[in-house]
């Protein structure tokens, strides 16, 4: 691909930003405060377009119910017009309650399953208002202890919950279905690989798909191959970009195995699935515990960017020229050259030819928005888990 055509791409590329990130959170022992943090859901969302307008390519906000909950959400979606953004994702929590201390679709009372299903549906009410497309579910139902409850009834309870939601989603909207194969359930986790989400979906219809998180995998896990799966299928339809050391740390994306980045995003372009028209949602799913947050999401937008100009970069005819003949090194030679091919000139550049500052990051520390927060934030209560 030449570099013309490389820029062309990327100038297409969009990265959904979530609101959560922008609020206060930490580990599992302490959630830490910075300043300027948002206090409400239309300060993430001004924020959040900070973010797109220094990288020119983060269009979209995902909202967290009940943690963005408003009033009216026409209102908020006109205003995240206004500020140049858009809704995006709708996602649900049914995992901070303590009727849900033994599962919520899956649990076996009927009444709490209720209650859980009642806000998904909820959320599809939400996504009608803000006119989002994505209903994104991930669940933390489990058990602890064997004998604890009836595995395939909780695979029964929760194929029945997902049908109920589906039959309600519009025309137009999707059911994404993410997967974590463990915690905080220590025994059995009822969605805990790609495989099960696949077959919940695939039985569901078309308008259900798989959300791959890149921190919700067993160390040594090759998602690249779950990737490429599910593009085969037609199944994947969306991503919550982060990085991890250990279990799922929720770190800027790109930092503990950048490689494993251009890995994934090299299937992406194998399969012609990065344009937004292919329905494929990028979204970054990560928490900034000790460092800023807008300039680390910046930089993880930018991680993002780098590995896909990587990706595209790769010499597709030589790729598959090596591969036919069995010619083992070169072929990894082909990835490996793009690989280490240094793409921050050429996005420097495209940048520059969309009226956008060379480097985001410099740009947005000039530009005084984060002292200027911090004073007008000073007062009130910060946004954080479970806020």
């Amino acid at each position: 691909m030449t570099t013309d055509a490389v820029k062309d791409a990327l100038s297409r590329q969009e990265i959904e930003l979530p609101s959560w990130a922008f609020g206060n959170s930490g580990t599992r022992f302490k959630v830490f405060s910075q300043p300027g943090v948002p206090r409400s859901p239309e300060e993430k969302i001004a924020d959040a377009a900070v973010v797109h307008k220094y990288t020119g390519v983060a269009p979209s906000v995902a909202l967290h119910i009940p943690w963005d909950k408003v009033d009216d959400y026409a209102r908020l979606s006109a205003y995240a017009k206004e500020q140049g953004v858009r809704l995006g994702a709708i996602n649900s929590n049914v995992f901070q309650d303590d009727d849900y201390k033994l599962g919520s679709v899956t649990n076996p009372d009927p009444r709490v399953r209720r209650k859980a299903t009642d806000h998904l549906l909820e959320c599809v009410d939400i996504m009608d208002a803000t006119g989002s497309r994505d209903l994104k579910l991930w669940f933390s139902d489990g058990t602890n202890y064997p004998g604890q409850d009836d595995i395939q009834d909780r695979q029964d309870r929760l194929a029945t919950a997902l049908k109920e939601v589906y039959d309600r989603l519009g025309e137009d909207q999707r059911m994404l279905l993410e997967y974590k194969f463990f915690e905080p359930a220590f025994y059995t986790t009822d969605v805990p690989d790609w495989g099960t989400a696949y077959a919940h979906c695939l039985e569901l219809g078309p308008k259900a798909t798989v959300c791959i998180d890149t921190g919700h995998h067993a160390p040594g896990t090759n998602i690249e191959f779950i990737v490429a799966s599910l593009l085969r299928t037609k199944k994947l339809g969306a991503f919550d970009f982060n990085s991890r050391f250990y279990a799922d740390d929720d770190l800027m994306v790109g930092a503990a195995d950048p490689f494993q980045l251009f890995r994934i995003m090299n299937e992406i372009v194998r399969g012609d699935a990065l344009d937004p028209d292919r329905g494929i949602a990028f979204m970054l799913d990560q928490c900034h515990n000790i460092e800023e947050k807008i300039p680390a999401i910046i930089r993880s937008v930018m991680n993002v960017q780098e590995a896909t100009a990587k990706a595209l970069l790769v010499d597709r005819d030589a790729l598959r020229a090596a591969q036919t003949s069995g010619d083992v090194l070169e072929a990894n030679a082909a990835l490996m050259d793009a690989y280490n091919t240094d793409v921050r000139p050429m996005l420097a550049e495209l940048r520059e030819s969309q009226g956008l500052d060379a480097d985001p990051v410099a740009a947005y520390k000039r530009s005084g928005y984060f002292e200027q927060i911090v004073k007008d934030r000073a007062d009130g209560q910060q946004a954080g888990w479970g806020a």
